[in-house]
């Protein structure tokens, strides 16, 4: 089943799985430690990743490594940047509505 990018991190578990494989590829027990949940449930966790296409995994020798893909994350970034311009947009528009009133109240002292 393919799903969004957006199931990805809407939950804080697999933001956190994210975020620790972003600095280097794990195990799946490598990455189990850091929370305090059962090794099944972060095994879902990492299936719902690899179906998003966030993560890969990559067997060496025995163990099966997961990792970042770089790629899919960008496509978050690329939704986001909409979001952003309009948001730093409003925050000129303030600042030039701040410097309007700062010079008004100069001329009433």
């Amino acid at each position: 089943m393919k799903r969004d990018i957006f199931q990805a991190i809407a939950d804080p578990t697999r933001r956190g799985i994210i975020a620790l494989i972003a600095i280097q590829a794990m195990t799946p027990n490598a990455i189990a430690e850091h929370f305090d949940t059962s090794r099944q449930a972060v095994s879902k966790h990492l299936r719902i990743l690899t179906e998003c296409e966030v993560i890969k995994q990559e067997q060496k020798g025995r163990e099966i490594y997961y990792m970042l893909e770089i790629e899919k994350m960008k496509e978050i970034d690329k939704w986001l940047a909409q979001y952003r311009k309009i948001w730093e947009s409003r925050f000129e528009q303030l600042g030039e509505v701040l410097a309007i009133m700062k010079k008004e109240n100069a001329k009433g002292e």
